[in-house]
């Protein structure tokens, strides 16, 4: 079941982009307005690799780190745009 949070613990840094571009995808596609994305604070490797993702991905609006409520610079907070509507794709009209 997809929930609003994703914790990247359990997966390998070479694993993670892969991980959080499919569940941005699932996420969006599943109505979700914003999500948690849980990376640790240890020596910022999946935090780095996380950014990088969210920087490029198509379905975010904003990322920010959580608050200190919410994991601090342990976990991201990312905004995320509304699906488009069906028949149309990324980049607008179906032909």
């Amino acid at each position: 079941m997809l929930t609003d949070e994703l914790d990247l613990h359990t997966f390998l840094p070479r694993e993670c982009a892969d991980v959080v571009d499919e569940y941005l995808r699932a996420a969006r596609e599943a109505g979700l307005p914003a999500v948690r994305i849980v990376h640790g604070k240890g020596t910022g490797t999946l935090r780095r690799i996380v950014h990088s993702v969210l920087e490029r991905h198509p379905a975010v609006r904003a990322f920010q780190l959580a608050g200190e409520t919410r994991g601090g610079w342990g976990a991201t907070i990312v905004e995320l745009l509304p699906a488009p509507p069906e028949g149309e794709g990324e980049g607008g009209a179906a032909p």
